[in-house]
């Protein structure tokens, strides 16, 4: 077994074109390190919907050259054949360790690969690659990106032509194109041959960010802004400047790229913590919210202040806020979420007349929504645009919001005054979220299986009155690795996340409220269920 795992490492090391992992593992073989070789050649990193995500460093299971290069002679042999033989395809990264690197070796395989490549001019944000794939007409896209998973990791994120993130059965068929590639002296990877793009692409999406705003709309909410170390900051400005709003106070400390990232134990708006530097610049300079953007700048979050102190809004509170706005402005078209965000959107598209569609986790799903208008995700992900980008865009969000506070501004209101009207009309949507990352990969199935095995019959008091496992399907939704409970004015569903490795349980509970006065009891009421539904799902799931 050690021999065998020793001989698998060398053959490895002998391919690996990276002097820096080639190094790692040679050290790693020298020492026989049993332990760490088999944890980095128990398999190969697999190819799926969200493309590939994993830590940085030597073998098959870690993000790597080697593995890019195997990802990207797969995703052109795809391309190939379904008829791509000369399509052009875009490729963008992010400032993490590593990326640009990645962003070249895809550019030099599809150059050998007979396609045609082009690679965003540096470091750009998500839906700048998003915009770029339908823009240039491009046969598909490549973002190299962890977005904000820990600093040691990175990924590898593939768009097909229509601008939208795959799915299946295209996750798949990659899939089998990698696995058959024998070696990478199989995979020719020309020193030079594509195109390394002009700003032209990042001005052309920037002018498409103006269709986001309403002619005339007040531009006078004065921001504070976190790029959280990543590569948002130079173009959420630009768009700024362009649409009028007030140049946003920079948190100066996460303002610059930095692979590293040094103030934050995770890189992510929602980690507790993250936020903390943003909420000091906002009590010195009291501006009317909080705007920051996760390392790729698809996502983005909203903080307000509230009472004497700022707080961020809950993915679901602003993806209502933004709901409201837009039927405000007359928008037409299909409102969609994935199925762990609020049933409060689909309460408002009902009331506006608008079609509501509910679609499985990420927004490679929500993008594919006939006649989308407007899609959103609790985990902070909003597609104001859709005829832009088909995909999360935090810049694009980030100025609707901004609009949107300019807005209530003017009457001498705040989001959270809309907020409270929005409970008033439709009940209290309180939404929480049970999330428990891990080392070990088994928890998770075994608190999913243990759910399946003994499911609950009652959470918080409350009776389960339909139970679904979601690997069933249902008539509205393909298959997925989840659990759905309805309560009686609750919901809650369970699911291993699809880029981390976290058990995720998304739970809402419904509170009426007759008028703002009763908000603070409907308020407290929620908070009391959604803590109580969570004592005893953890109790259910063992974990």
């Amino acid at each position: 077994m050690q021999d065998e795992l020793i001989a698998r490492a060398e053959a490895w090391l002998a391919e690996d074109p990276d002097a820096e992992t080639r190094e790692e593992l040679a050290k790693l073989i020298d020492a026989k390190d049993v332990a760490e070789l088999a944890a980095r050649f128990s398999g190969t990193l697999q190819f799926g919907t969200a493309g590939l995500r994993g830590e940085l460093g030597a073998g098959p299971m870690r993000m790597n050259r080697s593995v890019v290069i195997r990802a990207a002679a797969g995703l052109a042999a795809y391309l190939k054949s379904k008829g791509q033989t000369d399509g052009l395809v875009v490729i963008g990264y992010d400032a993490r360790h590593k990326s640009a690197d990645f962003a070249r070796d895809t550019a030099a395989v599809m150059t050998g690969a007979g396609l045609r490549a082009a690679v965003l001019p540096r470091p750009l944000p998500t839906p700048v690659l998003a915009y770029a794939v339908r823009h240039l007409g491009a046969a598909a896209g490549v973002e190299v990106t962890a977005s904000h998973n820990p600093p040691r990791d990175n990924g590898y994120k593939v768009y097909l032509g229509d601008g939208s993130q795959i799915v299946p059965p295209a996750d798949a068929e990659i899939a089998a194109e990698i696995d058959a590639i024998t070696g990478l002296g199989t995979v020719p990877r020309p020193d030079s041959g594509w195109e390394t793009l002009d700003e032209g692409v990042l001005e052309a999406y920037l002018a498409r960010t103006d269709a986001v705003l309403a002619q005339g709309s007040p531009r006078s909410a004065r921001t504070v802004y976190t790029a959280m170390h990543g590569v948002g900051k130079d173009v959420l400005l630009a768009a700024f400047a362009r649409a009028g709003f007030p140049t946003p106070v920079l948190v100066a400390e996460q303002a610059e790229p930095d692979p590293d990232f040094p103030t934050v134990a995770f890189p992510n708006p929602e980690e507790p913590g993250a936020m903390d530097l943003s909420f000091a610049k906002a009590r010195e300079t009291d501006p009317d919210l909080i705007i920051a953007n996760d390392p790729d700048a698809d996502r983005c979050a909203v903080a307000v202040k509230d009472g004497a102190d700022w707080r961020m809004l809950r993915g679901d509170e602003v993806g209502a806020l933004l709901a409201e706005h837009l039927v405000r402005r007359g928008a037409r078209g299909t409102f969609a979420e994935s199925i762990v965000s609020s049933s409060l959107l689909g309460r408002i598209a009902e009331k506006a007349g608008l079609p509501y569609e509910e679609t499985l986790t990420g927004f490679k799903w929500i993008a594919r929504v006939e006649g989308l208008r407007y899609g959103y995700e609790e985990a902070l992900g909003y597609c104001v645009d859709p005829d832009g980008v088909r995909d999360k865009d935090g810049i694009t969000a980030a100025l609707l919001v901004t609009e949107l506070a300019s807005e209530l501004k003017e009457q001498g209101r705040t989001l959270l005054d809309l907020l409270d009207d929005i409970a008033v009309a439709y009940g209290l949507h309180a939404t929480d979220q049970l999330s428990v990352r891990v080392e070990d990969l088994s928890i998770i199935a075994n608190a999913m299986r243990r759910l399946r095995e003994q499911p609950p019959t009652r959470l918080a008091g409350l009776a389960i009155t339909k139970a679904e496992d979601l690997t069933k399907g249902t008539d509205r939704l393909p298959p997925t690795d989840g659990l759905r409970y309805t309560l009686d004015g609750a919901r809650v569903i369970v699911r291993p996340s699809g880029t981390e490795p976290k058990l995720k349980c998304y739970l809402e509970v419904v509170v009426p409220v007759g008028t703002r006065d009763h908000l603070p009891a409907a308020h407290a009421k929620a908070a009391e269920l959604l803590s109580a539904i969570k004592r005893d799902l953890s109790a259910a799931a063992g974990i």
